[in-house]
């Protein structure tokens, strides 16, 4: 859930890789696949809370959720709804604005959502009290952190590790991501792309989603397992991708 990246390629493609941070014993099941109201989705299964962090849809979706919002905020709970449920209510509903306007987010813990729904990409933050939507802009390239983990001056070095990784890859394609998730640094275990904090929080798994023409494509690899896993989905769109 922390650290996450968006590289676009062309015609509305991209490559969208996530390296989740959690508690060993929070590492997944693997990739299944689930229908939702008619939609089908593909997404990693946290093997404690039931839900997911990162899932694609065949209407040509996709959610990624971080933890928190803008600042580390204080765990109070109880909550009304785990977030890695709420990342698979996504899909009960036919767009990411009627989710933001129609989902209950009151008694939800803070966090920071990723979405491309059929061309249009958000970053959506819940700091307990107010929706914060920021329209992005799809042909750009991005990186987020969660700063739950995370002070502002580790984000803004790994802001700076992830645009000298652009300047030394002029050629990138979902290798050279994978690559940068892998080895991204400056050797400090507690902070690198891949960290581990103790024995308490770690990078678990790397999940990456290749969107092609027609087609997106998952590959799920867990870290503590040396297992990778492959999903595959035709897209069916639903509307004009043109922004």
């Amino acid at each position: 859930m922390c650290t996450v990246t968006y590289i676009p390629t062309k015609k509305n493609n991209f490559i969208f890789t996530s390296n989740r941070d959690e508690a060993p014993k929070r590492s997944a099941t693997g990739v299944i696949e689930k229908s939702i109201e008619g939609k089908v989705l593909l997404y990693p299964k946290d093997a404690l809370a039931n839900g997911t962090w990162i899932s694609i849809s065949n209407k040509n979706q996709l959610v990624c959720i971080l933890n928190g919002a803008f600042i580390k905020h204080k765990h109070r709970p109880p909550y009304r709804l785990s977030r890695g449920i709420m990342a698979l209510d996504f899909f009960k509903y036919p767009t990411a604005n009627d989710f933001f306007e129609k989902f209950e987010f009151d008694g939800m813990e803070p966090f920071t959502m990723i979405i491309f729904d059929d061309g249009r990409l958000y970053e959506f933050r819940w700091d307990e009290k107010e929706k914060h939507i920021a329209h992005l802009d799809t042909s750009k390239q991005y990186i987020w952190s969660s700063c739950t983990l995370f002070t502002e001056e580790w984000q803004e070095k790994r802001r700076i590790w992830f645009d000298d990784w652009k300047r030394e890859n002029q050629m990138i394609d979902q290798n050279a991501v994978l690559d940068f998730h892998r080895n991204g640094g400056e050797g400090h275990t507690n902070f690198d792309v891949v960290m581990k904090w103790k024995d308490v929080v770690c990078t678990t798994s790397i999940t990456s989603i290749l969107k092609e023409e027609g087609q997106m494509s998952m590959r799920y690899e867990g870290l503590l397992n040396r297992e990778i896993e492959y999903g595959f989905l035709k897209l069916q769109t639903t509307k004009n991708t043109s922004d």
